[in-house]
């Protein structure tokens, strides 16, 4: 398992692995709420890429997993109170953590945050943030076994899909 920054050559097989997961989770139970070509899509893929935020798993040159990490809250953050203080330059949030159909329950999520871990304590970062939807309970388990702790429940606007409440986590590193 190679985890390295993606480059603008990824996108394609990125939105490949984002659309596969949208149909798996279409076909499943779909605990975070995701719909093909709504969230995640390519779009977001590019604009990881070209902020030099997104990351990605590759078994034997094929992209398993994904996550973007970034210096930038959803404004609902702002709603709950944190473990750390609230500079951002010393945080990241982790968005778009995202592991292929076929290559679930192989620990490569907690290998994503892992690696997260490691690059946010490179960077001298005080904590990682991320949300998930309130009843995704697999992702919540991967969080808490991790060493995320709980710290609210808020909106973040994505009431039009269906998404009214999410769940905030924090590491402190």
């Amino acid at each position: 398992m190679k985890l390295v920054k993606a480059e603008i050559t990824d996108i394609e097989e990125i939105s490949k692995l984002y659309d596969d997961v949208c149909d798996y989770l279409f076909e499943h139970e779909n605990y975070p709420g995701w719909k093909k070509g709504v969230y995640p899509t390519g779009d977001v893929a590019e604009k990881g890429v070209k902020e030099d935020a997104l990351y990605i798993a590759k078994d034997n040159h094929k992209i398993v997993g994904t996550v973007i990490l970034r210096h930038e809250p959803e404004e609902g953050y702002k709603n709950v109170e944190w473990i750390a203080e609230n500079n951002y330059e010393k945080i990241y949030v982790i968005y778009t953590l995202a592991v292929h159909p076929n290559y679930i329950r192989l620990g490569i999520g907690k290998k994503l945050l892992d690696f997260a871990e490691e690059i946010a304590r490179k960077e001298g970062c005080i904590s990682l943030r991320l949300d998930v939807v309130k009843g995704n309970i697999p992702a919540e388990s991967l969080y808490k076994k991790c060493g995320y702790k709980y710290v609210g429940t808020t909106s973040l606007g994505y009431e039009e899909y269906g998404l009214p409440w999410f769940n905030l986590y924090e590491k402190i590193l």
